[in-house]
């Protein structure tokens, strides 16, 4: 059974259009500044955690005075 050369061309015009909301949808989740962004959001909700916050604040002091005292040494 033939098939309607018009439908054919309705048929390519829909899957040409998914195939294009495909692919935008691919090029923005593949943004590197996409992915940058959403690294700087999850480093800043870990640093707004006061354990981690307190944590790097307590390695940082230890860290200096042991350098002061490589320093005065």
């Amino acid at each position: 059974m033939a098939r309607d050369p018009e439908n054919i061309e309705n048929e390519i015009e829909k899957t040409r259009d998914a195939l294009a909301a495909s692919l935008d949808a691919l090029t923005d989740r593949a943004n590197p500044k996409r992915f940058v962004d959403t690294g700087k959001q999850q480093v800043q909700a870990k640093l707004a955690d006061p354990k981690i916050r307190y944590a790097l604040i307590g390695v940082g002091a230890v860290l200096a005075l042991a350098v002061l005292k490589k320093l005065f040494s």
